[in-house]
């Protein structure tokens, strides 16, 4: 009983309570949260006949009205579909934030105000990786604008409080907490929300999430529900991301994003054991897009990238989101970790709009066809194989296998022309007609040199082998192989 009382009384101190209330902070903000109006005309395909009427009907105007077009014919009349969202001013001169599925296709855009004006929008520029939409409207006289926080600071436990047009409800406010950080919910491909209890419902996308300072620190985008309405869990971009985006938009009407020019791909365990690293982090290079930022430049295949312009960088996703952050032409230090020794290298980044489109040039093209069939030919049997290696059947990459499995002359190194069900090859899903490029980040000529380098591999105590593996279109990807 003694123990259990000197227990009690030194417990923690009281957990802070909640604002007594936020109507003064609610006050100053309700002018500059907004709704957003959209209109969008959409052809109506349905070519069923009008209903007849009795001749003479005195409701026969009110049918051609509804049903015909304006060249009498059934069908095809164009039909206005309306959608209602939220947003904020960040400037008086008349700049506004909101979601890009907001606005999204709308041909017409109207912004009203808490004081019921409205003013027509023009659309500045929109992101549609995170989701961010820029207007502008021409005010008569200068607006209640609200300024950008630093999301980072936001702890887990902290309060919030977002505005918006939830169900077409106007000027609605809720409070909450800070639920999680850094969310990916596969919205994009730089997802690192804010997780919020503050109710949010349709019509709240695009509205801002404040801090107890009253500056934005989140746009709330997302919800998960099953019903459409709040059950406590909504997301928001934080303004980490935001403002640099919103920025850019501003500026140029859209994105300058920065680029390295590499494919990247998860570090596991079994990778990172592989490469002698003492915790699986960073981001494994499986490519170079050719004629990038570092083709030919300090990064290699298989380097593992784990701090970016003094950023670390803890899962592969971390990447992505640094670099694009970073100004186009911007030389940073990137720390990547090569043959188990740490190292740091200098690297000046592209334009990511300008990189997707030479990625897509530089992505493998599909493997051609044999003339006058649609099928590839099946692989000769006269060419020579090796023994089995790890469950895998191996042969030299020459002009007959290339001909014979249709690998792209790209690529180089050695062919698996059979694969044991049930190997440790097939559980990675290596395939006949990969190609064996690199072992140990060692490159591989012959099947000798896969056998020799898996033995030498062996001998050094270590379990797992690391491959990189080409299809035949030259994708690259690197797998882990036991070897026990």
């Amino acid at each position: 009983m003694v123990s259990i009382a000197r227990a009690q009384t030194t417990a923690p101190a009281r957990i802070q309570q909640g604002p007594d209330s936020v109507a003064d902070l609610a006050a100053g903000l309700l002018d500059a949260v907004v709704n957003i109006s959209t209109s969008q005309n959409v052809k109506n395909d349905d070519q069923a006949p009008a209903p007849q009427v009795p001749e003479g009907s005195p409701f026969q105007d009110f049918f051609d009205e509804f049903f015909k077009g304006q060249t009498g014919e059934g069908g095809g009349r164009p039909r206005t579909v309306d959608s209602l969202g939220s947003g904020f001013v960040i400037d008086p001169t008349g700049f506004i934030v909101t979601n890009n599925h907001v606005i999204e296709g709308a041909d017409d855009i109207e912004v009203n105000f808490a004081n019921g004006s409205k003013l027509k929008a023009k659309l500045i520029g929109t992101d549609t990786k995170t989701d961010l939409a820029l207007l502008k409207v021409e005010p008569k006289r200068p607006l209640t604008a609200v300024p950008f926080g630093d999301s980072r600071q936001m702890r887990i436990g902290d309060w919030v409080m977002a505005i918006g047009n939830p169900f077409g409800l106007g000027g609605t406010v809720t409070v909450g907490i800070i639920s999680a950080r850094g969310r990916n919910i596969n919205a994009g491909p730089y997802d690192n929300f804010i997780q919020t209890d503050a109710a949010i419902n349709k019509g709240n996308s695009g509205g801002p999430l404040f801090n107890m300072k009253g500056e934005v620190i989140g746009i709330n985008t997302a919800i998960i529900s099953p019903t459409g309405g709040s059950i406590g869990i909504g997301f928001s971009v934080p303004t980490e991301l935001a403002q640099n985006v919103i920025g850019q938009l501003r500026e140029f009407g859209e994105t300058h994003r920065g680029w390295l020019g590499v494919r990247i791909q998860p570090v596991t365990d079994d990778i990172a054991e592989s490469l002698k690293m003492e915790t699986p982090k960073g981001a494994l290079i499986a490519g170079i897009i050719k004629g990038g930022p570092v083709d030919g430049g300090a990064i290699l295949t298989g380097d593992v990238i784990v701090r970016f312009d003094g950023r670390d960088v803890v899962e592969m996703r971390d990447l992505p989101r640094a670099v694009a952050e970073s100004p186009v032409g911007k030389a940073v230090d990137v720390v990547i970790i090569r043959d188990g020794k740490e190292m740091t290298v200098k690297v000046t980044l592209g334009r990511l709009e300008d990189g997707e489109e030479l990625a897509q040039a530089d992505a493998a093209p599909t493997t051609p066809s044999p003339e006058g069939g649609d099928e590839v030919a099946p692989p000769a049997t006269a060419l020579p194989v090796s023994d089995s290696v790890l469950g895998m059947k191996l042969v030299p990459l020459d002009a007959a296998a290339r001909k014979s499995y249709g690998i792209v002359e790209t690529v180089e190194g050695v062919v698996v022309s059979e694969v044991a069900p049930q190997s440790v090859a097939a559980e990675r899903r290596i395939a006949v007609g990969d190609v064996i490029v690199e072992i140990g980040q060692e490159a591989m000529k012959t099947p000798q040199d896969v056998s020799a380098r898996i033995d030498k591999l062996k001998g050094d105590g270590r379990r797992n082998a690391l491959l990189m593996i080409a299809n035949t279109t030259g994708e690259l990807r690197f797998v882990t192989v036991r070897m026990e």
